[in-house]
């Protein structure tokens, strides 16, 4: 008896296959635990674009079909410069969200690449960029619940928020949604969700960026693919609290106050969105502070 190909050895689209009417496959980017991501051209717009599409094996899951149709339409709606931008969508037969092309590298990349640690002014100026994302998200009644370093894109200074798929109204969810090590501590315990939960993310992500180290590390529970976990006592953000990140590298004490203010475990006790961003404003030079409509 023969078996077909395991579900990761399944091939992912080869160039010059058109995932959607009006686009052609250049080459595959990367495969996650339940999309597959392409370099595609756009016929229309004449230029390349991202292609994402369900993996082959988990295209019958209908949870995973409504999740990227749903991130997709979210992202052609909303428009704010530091989001990255959907161009179209489609839901027929298969969910296809096709978003820019974006020049630059993810923070994650960054930080492992850069020879000496991101400058103080550079951390400050992403942590405004990064509250004004999540300011413009909450005031269309969504949280992002999984910001990090390589879910942001920075080119010239200029960063922009990826990734959607585990976005969701404030309330309460299921455990465990979003990233390991990165979740906050109501996340990963499950229960009401607020803004503060994408305050801990933008804290996470401005930590690593600073010291080149994550406050937490573990081991990630193995439950497949969707950034669910199956128990929660492996969570290291749920049994301490972060170090200070003066303990790992000197900062200006105002931008090291307001990053360990996003760690605090009890969400009512970090900064609103609005206060964080004052405060990592404050942390630049003068002329390089932001303007009112920059957190719009």
């Amino acid at each position: 008896m023969t078996h077909g190909p395991t579900p990761r050895a399944v091939p992912p689209l080869a160039p010059g296959t058109s995932p959607a009417p009006g686009y052609e496959v250049l080459a595959h980017l990367a495969r996650t635990g339940w999309l597959d991501l392409y370099d595609a051209w756009s016929q229309e717009r004449d230029c390349r674009c991202v292609v994402k599409v369900l993996r082959p094996d988990r295209r019958d899951e209908r949870r995973l079909r409504e999740r990227l149709r749903r991130e997709g339409h979210w992202l052609l709606a909303f428009t704010h410069p530091h989001l990255v931008r959907a161009y179209e969508t489609f839901d027929v037969p298969e969910p296809v969200v096709v978003l820019e092309t974006l020049t630059g590298e993810t923070l994650s990349h960054l930080v492992g690449r850069l020879p000496r640690r991101v400058s103080a002014q550079d951390v400050a100026l992403l942590g405004v960029q990064l509250c004004s994302a999540a300011h413009y998200l909450h005031g269309r009644g969504l949280l992002h619940l999984d910001l990090k370093p390589s879910n942001v894109v920075v080119d010239c200074r200029h960063a922009k928020v990826l990734d959607l798929s585990v976005a969701r109204p404030p309330g309460i969810a299921p455990a465990g949604g979003g990233t390991f090590c990165y979740q906050a501590p109501e996340q990963a315990r499950g229960g009401p969700l607020s803004a503060a939960a994408d305050v801990w993310g933008i804290g996470v992500t401005l930590y690593e960026v600073a010291t080149g180290d994550a406050p937490f590390a573990g081991d990630e529970p193995m439950d497949g693919t969707d950034g669910t976990a199956d128990t929660m006592d492996r969570y290291p953000q749920l049994e301490e609290t972060a170090p200070p990140i003066g303990s790992r590298r000197r900062l200006p004490h105002g931008l090291a106050a307001a990053v360990d203010a996003c760690l605090r475990p009890d969400p009512t006790a970090r900064p609103t969105v609005p206060e964080l961003a004052e405060a990592l404003d404050g942390a630049l030079p003068r002329q390089a502070r932001r303007r009112p409509e920059d957190t719009s």
